[in-house]
């Protein structure tokens, strides 16, 4: 007989463990259902242990430039492997953490494959054998995304890379294509260049980091390619060939065709949603280019069916699932949680310089037919940013020239990915520059530059 619970969870990434615990707190019987890794591809796969290896580049990078600062250092070196080691025991760390929130949420964990089998319930399957049945009113797939392969580019796991391969390689290599320059493409650029190796980075679109402003995106690439990176954008790929132990990219970009050669080659050219074997046949679910359609509060056009995060389409950002999760949650719980808003979701991008948005950016806000007004403030007029030794930056404000709302904010320097949450917190709270102008910001910190580029917005930058 089905074992009976309130809400089942399929898929435990940042999405569905949320969900669970969300659950969990509002009294609920909760299962959660995971087939491999608790915290999903972000915690063990993503945005944890990339952010580990990063932050091994970062120091490399810093060691290799210590006499900008007055100090000195011979001999500088690192071990590769325990660089990667280390990511993942912050991965372990954190995926064990996970483990431990549910069971003191007692949120019932099985270990298997979900799959709707009939309204309200769900089968568990493990190697093709079953796990366990299980009856509930209310089940929330969760189950995300994974890297999208496209044909010729097909990872091998020696000489073409998916993102998995990119962060446990056995050694570093001379030289890496990156294809593809979103945020996973350009933080492993980003990464492979900060250790040594030659990186050259590949965009189909006309600029790198393409959702983000052109004025930031522009930055981004001469800063790259300051530091030696070679950029190719509007370029596409004519084919793939492996020899000599190495991989060469035929790509055609500027009406030139021109071949690529390295050690290896990292696809990261978009994302899939895990759409297939959950039992979606014969309801009434559906699935638009690999992603369930919901509504508002995550639900699917099958009763007692939802979906959240990267299976429920863009933004494919962690922050957004977890927040996801909760809404539908409350909303199943009759809590009348407000709807997401996804122009108040911060992008957050861990290269070096680190990019950081939210809302719209400024061609977009023209095209929403709104008048604009637009303030920027260099980090070079910053004095934490020279103090620091960190003066390439930019933070970029855009407003409604007739309400003042805070239409889009667009940061690129260091630690901008922290300091945008002020952004969000503005535009949540539909602050207008009124506010931001009253608001007091630290000196000496970084953050002033977000007050100067609201001031710019409205002629009334103080230093610059």
């Amino acid at each position: 007989m089905a074992e009976q619970f309130d809400v089942v969870v399929v898929g435990g990434g940042p999405g569905g463990y949320v969900a669970a615990i969300r659950a969990a707190q509002l009294k609920m019987k909760v299962a959660l259902v995971e087939r491999e890794h608790l915290g999903g591809i972000c915690l063990n796969w993503g945005c944890i242990p990339t952010k580990a290896l990063l932050r091994a580049s970062e120091i490399n990078h810093l060691l290799h430039s210590l006499d900008a600062y007055g100090f000195a250092a011979d001999n500088v070196r690192f071990d590769f492997k325990k660089v990667v080691q280390r990511s993942r025991g912050v991965a372990g760390q954190l995926s064990g953490g996970v483990k431990h929130l549910l069971k003191k949420n007692k949120v019932t964990v099985f270990d298997g494959h979900g799959a709707l089998a009939g309204p309200g319930k769900l089968a568990v399957t493990k190697d093709g054998k079953p796990v366990a049945d299980i009856a509930a009113k209310h089940i929330i797939l969760a189950t995300g995304a994974r890297a999208r392969v496209l044909p010729g580019l097909e990872p091998d796991g020696k000489l073409i890379w998916s993102y998995r391969e990119a962060m446990v390689p056995d050694a570093l290599p001379k030289s890496i294509i990156v294809m593809g320059s979103g945020a996973i493409g350009s933080e492993f650029a980003s990464f492979y260049l900060n250790m040594g190796a030659k990186v050259t980075l590949v965009e189909v679109m006309d600029r790198i980091l393409p959702v983000e402003d052109a004025e930031i995106s522009a930055f981004v690439r001469k800063s790259f390619e300051k530091q030696g990176m070679q950029v190719i954008t509007g370029a596409r790929l004519q084919g793939v060939r492996k020899e000599g132990g190495g991989v060469t990219a035929i790509v055609e970009a500027n009406g030139k065709v021109q071949e690529i050669k390295a050690d290896k080659l990292i696809s990261a050219v978009g994302i899939v949603g895990n759409v297939e074997n959950l039992g979606l046949e014969g309801t009434k679910v559906k699935v638009d280019r690999t992603h369930i359609e919901i509504d508002a509060y995550g639900r699917t056009g099958e009763p007692g069916v939802y979906a959240i995060g990267d299976i429920a389409g863009p933004p494919w950002l962690a922050h957004k699932a977890s927040h996801e999760g909760v809404i539908c949650v409350e909303a199943i719980a009759g809590l009348h949680p407000h709807a997401m808003n996804t122009l108040n979701i911060p992008g957050c991008t861990y290269c070096r310089p680190q990019v950081a948005s939210v809302g719209l950016t400024e061609a977009k806000a023209k095209e929403a037919g709104h008048e604009v007004r637009v303030g920027r403030f260099p980090f070079i007029g910053n004095g934490k940013a020279i103090a620091m030794g960190e003066p390439e930056g930019l933070v970029k404000t855009v407003f409604d020239a007739k309400t003042g709302e805070l239409l889009g904010a667009h940061m690129v320097g260091p630690e901008v990915t922290e300091m945008i949450q002020g952004y969000v917190v503005a535009r949540t709270l539909e602050s207008t520059e009124a506010e931001l102008m009253h608001t007091v910001f630290p000196h000496p910190t970084i953050s002033e530059s977000m007050h100067e580029s609201v001031l710019d917005a409205y002629g009334r930058v103080i230093h610059m």
